[in-house]
């Protein structure tokens, strides 16, 4: 019998190599080469493809009135652009523990109870451990059916048998195929798995949702190519210290990628929270104080207000400090550096903090103008008022650019009981159609003065 041929394949990204390399020279990844067998295949062994069809007219397609289905709560629906599309595959990643499972059995247990079969595959749990917090969410569906199983071909067999509408499987890092020797999250089964669920969705009918694992970079596990299967990538994102989840699509072929849903883990599972700024204002200081100001930023299209705090004092190191948590790094220096060219201030000999309450990650540019109001009320010890509200982008000569969306921004805060905002000038609004004061500035020492007139 002759030797096996085997190559190495990168971990991180797929790419194959004719021996072992520290480095990986595509995704720069070290020591992620694992040798796999290669499969060896009959020449006369029949090609088939993923879709078993034939051309017809776009025309001709039918669409029937099922073909979304509602997931039972709004913030999951809002994310997947109106509800799960029937036949669709659907991969929901997110960090250990964030609350993944406690999302899929919610909604499994809604959608079971509305007529749906639903096939649960537990590649990681036993069906006592499903139904111990099924009981403590209080899910009771007859129609909802847990296996236990991490072999491929014995899904597919059952899936066939039962023809369920929905097939979860938690997580295809866990499930294998027989016709891959590598072992269970590899490059190759990750892939052989994947491609299997997209046939049984897409030739079936069936709609599938597949539970995956993240790096410790916060990237998914597996193959790149695992994204581009899919229909829809979604990422369960929260502060492990804190109580809420957002829901985050990063991609859907049967919608948009600009919405956010949000939830609060309790412990009686995920509720849906209407309204994000409430939870990110409520252990708010009532009085103002120096370095607090209020932002509004968007999750998704969704307009939301947090609380960012700045914190400026002497450093005792040999070079200052620069700390901040939620906001970019990189633009938090450029901030910096505005503030001590266009505004005078000396910040070279302290140590600078700035932190977005609740733990909230925001990475876009309207975040800037309250980076720099307070990072500059707190060395100048005055304060923004309390019921102000800021937005604005900062260009390198401290000018104020305009943003998107800032009708919505504006609604929110006065929705809120705001009495203020202040805004980019060259959004060119009608100050008329709003009750709240707008004021619009175009540099950054105007945003200042405007601060320190109101109190």
């Amino acid at each position: 019998m002759g030797k096996a041929k085997t190559k190495w394949i990168c971990q991180s990204c797929g790419a194959e190599a004719p021996k072992s390399l520290g480095k990986c020279p595509d995704c720069g990844a070290w020591g992620s080469f694992v040798e796999e067998v290669v499969a060896q295949s009959s020449p006369s062994a029949e090609v088939l493809g993923v879709f078993n069809s034939v051309p017809c007219k776009i025309n001709e397609i039918e669409i029937s009135n099922e073909f979304r289905f509602p997931t039972g709560m709004e913030e999951f629906d809002r994310v997947l652009g109106g509800g799960i599309v029937q036949g669709s595959i659907i991969l929901l990643a997110g960090d250990p523990g964030i609350g993944k499972s406690t999302l899929l059995l919610q909604t499994t247990g809604f959608l079971s109870g509305n007529g749906k079969k639903v096939l649960y595959v537990s590649a990681e749990e036993s069906t006592s451990q499903i139904k111990l917090r099924a009981q403590r969410l209080g899910i009771n569906a007859g129609n909802l059916y847990l296996f236990t199983q991490t072999n491929l071909e014995q899904i597919k067999q059952t899936a066939d048998e039962m023809s369920p509408d929905l097939l979860v499987i938690d997580s295809i890092q866990a499930v294998y195929s027989n016709a891959i020797s590598s072992s269970p999250g590899s490059v190759s089964q990750i892939r052989e798995c994947t491609n299997a669920l997209l046939e049984i969705a897409k030739n079936k009918n069936i709609t599938v949702i597949v539970v995956g694992h993240v790096t410790k970079e916060g990237s998914i596990a597996g193959p790149k190519v695992l994204e581009h299967m899919v229909d829809t990538v979604i990422h369960f994102e929260g502060d492990r210290y804190k109580s809420y989840r957002i829901l985050r699509c990063m991609k859907n072929r049967f919608g948009t990628t600009n919405e956010v849903g949000v939830f609060n883990m309790c412990d009686c599972g995920l509720v849906e929270v209407a309204n994000p700024s409430e939870l990110f204002l409520q252990e708010r200081s009532k009085n103002a104080i120096p370095g607090s100001v209020i932002i509004a930023t968007n999750e998704g299209s969704r307009p939301v207000l947090t609380e960012i705090q700045g914190l400026v004092g002497s450093t005792t190191y040999p070079s200052p400090r620069r700390v901040s948590n939620g906001i970019d790094y990189n633009r938090f220096l450029m901030i910096i550096a505005v503030l001590e060219k266009r505004l005078g201030l000396n910040l070279s000999k302290q140590d600078v903090y700035v932190n977005v309450i609740g733990g909230l990650e925001i990475d876009e540019p309207a975040v800037d103008l309250g980076v720099a109001l307070a990072i500059a009320t707190c060395a100048r010890d005055v304060f923004v008022p309390a019921d102000t509200v800021i937005t604005g982008e900062i260009g390198l000569s401290g000018e104020i650019r305009a943003v998107n969306n800032i009708e919505k921004r504006i609604k929110e805060a006065q929705k809120l009981g705001f009495k203020r905002i202040i805004v980019p000038k060259n959004n060119l609004l009608k100050k008329e159609n709003y009750d709240i004061e707008v004021v619009e500035v175009s540099k950054v020492m105007d945003a200042i003065s405007a601060c320190v007139q109101k109190q």
